[in-house]
């Protein structure tokens, strides 16, 4: 796929209509973030930021210690708001003990060994918590990416990983993730896109105002 020719007037938009871009999932250090990223599969951010409170001591940062001193029964119990909580305590307990006495890498190798880490997740920590350009493809960015021409992926978000990193500079990756999910959340939703308000409406290829 080549470039759209509008992509660089897309992305001038987007950093103009979100300057402020707080990272959505509430952490205190990469092992909360990783954690947290995991709850956040088909399970919106702001119902994991009501659940880790509960998961995390109140004190200081987790770390693995923590959780494996909560227990299996106890994390799952804390995490059955999150939906899919069996698979979810599977992994956070897998990352508790690959984790323990250890740090978090920023590697992407070494992330997606931990059990339960894909490359979403991986990536989502290396931006978030290390600073490293990364392309994280949630549901709203494949379906934002989409809607805009930046991809033309269908339902592939490996393949919408893959076009967005061949046609855009890395050093916008990180910030264009997280512009396409406060875009995808607050006006090009799934259902009943808001195009008439949307500041891309004339360079949208699927702008329906």
């Amino acid at each position: 796929m080549e470039a759209s020719p509008n992509t660089n007037k897309i992305l001038q938009i987007l950093t103009q209509t979100y300057p402020e871009l707080p990272i959505p999932l509430k952490h205190r250090n990469a092992f909360e973030l990783l954690i947290a990223v995991i709850l956040s599969a088909q399970c919106t951010d702001a119902r994991v930021n009501t659940v880790t409170p509960k998961l995390f001591p109140n004190d200081r940062p987790c770390a693995a210690a923590d959780i494996l001193k909560l227990g299996e029964d106890q994390v799952r119990k804390i995490i059955y708001p999150c939906g899919y909580y069996n698979s979810k305590t599977k992994a956070i307990m897998g990352c508790a003990h690959a984790l323990l006495n250890k740090e978090v890498s920023s590697n992407f190798q070494e992330l997606t060994a931990l059990p339960g880490v894909g490359a979403k997740t991986a990536q989502v920590v290396q931006a978030q918590a290390f600073g490293i350009d990364a392309f994280p493809v949630d549901t709203h960015v494949h379906r934002v990416c989409n809607r805009l021409g930046l991809a033309d992926s269908g339902k592939n978000r490996d393949k919408t990983e893959r076009q967005v990193k061949a046609t855009i500079s890395q050093k916008h990756w990180s910030r264009l993730h997280l512009e396409l999910i406060y875009h995808g959340r607050a006006l090009c939703t799934a259902r009943k896109p808001k195009c008439s308000e949307c500041p891309l409406n004339k360079l949208c290829p699927s702008s329906e105002a």
